[in-house]
């Protein structure tokens, strides 16, 4: 065996004891995020440093994104109130009031800014109609195979941060 054909066994012999991720590509943010989601946590940190868990300790949700570009989440407490007369378009004003309060729901088209680690997501529907026409901008805080978590700093009303964890659902 000549010197050029040993060299080559050992560099091929080499890479193979090489982990699988460094020689796999590293995916895009966007590449990430694709899937679907189950919501873990949802807290609110107020402009006076307060905490506000709208939706509860447990909080219950979904957040999806396409390959294409479209997403869609629904977060709700987990002990909304069922309606007393069966009818969706009759709640009484109590039962009304906790299921505004204890739901969201929006979707529309998301674009990723790979160097700023940010999503860009323009609502095409919400049940927060005051967030329609608002630029909505999530930082990526961090993202892993199985976990995720944002921030929404461009909350309506400038009621604060809202610090949202995740995992692959």
């Amino acid at each position: 065996m000549d010197r050029r054909s040993i060299l080559t066994i050992g560099a091929a012999t080499g890479l193979g004891l090489l982990p699988r991720a460094a020689m796999a590509q590293q995916k895009t943010l966007k590449e990430q995020i694709i899937g679907s989601w189950t919501l873990v946590s949802w807290v609110q940190t107020r402009p006076d440093g307060t905490k506000n868990y709208r939706f509860g300790s447990s909080p219950k949700g979904v957040n999806m994104f396409s390959p294409t570009g479209h997403f869609s989440i629904i977060i709700v407490q987990p002990d909304l109130p069922k309606i007393s007369s069966n009818d969706p378009m009759k709640p009484t004003t109590d039962e009304a009031q906790a299921i505004v309060r204890g739901s969201i729901a929006y979707f529309g088209n998301y674009s990723v800014d790979e160097a700023t680690k940010t999503l860009a997501l323009q609502l095409d529907g919400t049940t927060l109609t005051n967030q329609l026409g608002i630029p909505q901008k999530r930082n990526i805080d961090s993202i892993s195979a199985n976990e995720m978590s944002y921030s929404n700093s461009t909350v309506v009303g400038g009621l604060g941060k809202i610090e949202l964890a995740w995992k692959r659902a």
